[in-house]
């Protein structure tokens, strides 16, 4: 028999079509490419990470392998004190950063642009938000990295810590303090930009949630130095500071390029500092402990090699 009521089996229309949805993650990955809504997935996002640590790791190995080898061959057998005396070995190691952030950026590169079906700068979201001035939000970036820069000279002058191997890095020739402030700004800010909040957090920000990425990314970009500054907490905890305020600007701006001027000026002021610092310590017999700032700088940039 045919009546006008609903069969139990027919779908009940929405009352509301024009009522607005929560999307899916599958609605996400229907919408257009973007900063926030990138064309790779989360496992990408980690194995980029993974490939600029082992880079950082191995790449300077084999730049000073060569070195080594000629220190074998004339001297014998090198010790691990004679090694962090030999300034030749120490410059090589830290020149040994400059090709593993090249192979990383090249990884970053291949995948934002999915071998050139994207382009690189717009896809990453390299540029200002529309909201205010380039200027305007230069200025908000400065003035963001000069605060966080005071502050970790705050905790680092009260939980003070012990020395790490770059005191002996940095100090061991002009050489290696020149490039140890190079590196800070030349190529650190932009690799860890690009693979920390360019291709790892939005690809995490998608699947787990804005909160989550932020955590993440921040734990990682602390824990991958936790080995090197474990005697010194009060570093840590600044390196964890600058990664969440990166990440929480990346996040609220949806572009990349605050949070790389925020860490270029960051590094930049360091940088200054690190190669005035033999000039204020000259005329001292016995060279004095490291400034605040000065100890800040020095363990900083232990990151970068």
């Amino acid at each position: 028999m045919i009546t006008n009521e609903s069969s139990p089996l027919t779908a009940v229309p929405n009352e509301n079509p024009l009522a607005p949805t929560e999307p899916t993650p599958n609605d996400r990955l229907l919408q257009p490419v973007s900063s926030d809504n990138p064309p790779w997935g989360i496992v990408s996002g980690f194995a980029t990470w993974a490939t600029s640590v082992l880079c950082l790791l191995f790449v300077p190995v084999v730049v000073v392998l060569p070195y080594m080898v000629y220190v074998y061959a004339t001297s014998g057998p090198p010790t691990g004190d004679s090694l962090m005396a030999n300034k030749t070995f120490l410059f090589l190691s830290i020149m040994g950063v400059i090709p593993a952030h090249l192979i990383t950026f090249a990884v970053v590169w291949a995948v934002v642009t999915h071998w050139r079906k994207y382009p690189f700068w717009e896809t990453i979201g390299f540029s200002w938000p529309s909201t205010k001035s380039s200027w305007t939000w230069f200025g908000l970036c400065a003035g963001i990295a000069v605060l966080l820069l005071g502050i970790g000279s705050l905790i680092t002058n009260y939980f003070g810590g012990e020395k790490t191997q770059l005191d002996q890095l940095i100090e061991s020739s002009i050489q290696a303090r020149v490039a140890t402030a190079f590196l800070a700004v030349a190529t650190g800010p932009i690799i860890e930009e690009l693979v920390y909040r360019g291709v790892l957090y939005p690809a995490i920000s998608r699947v787990l949630g804005v909160g989550a990425a932020i955590t993440i990314v921040s734990l990682l970009f602390a824990g991958v130095h936790f080995y090197q500054y474990k005697n010194n907490f009060a570093v840590i905890g600044v390196i964890a500071l600058l990664s969440v305020v990166l990440t929480v600007v990346r996040a609220i701006t949806g572009k990349l390029l605050p949070s790389f001027i925020i860490h270029l000026v960051f590094n930049g002021l360091q940088s200054v500092l690190l190669l005035l610092q033999p000039f204020l310590d000259k005329g001292e017999r016995v060279a004095p402990p490291p400034s605040p700032v000065g100890e800040l700088l020095v363990q900083i940039f232990r990151h970068l090699v």
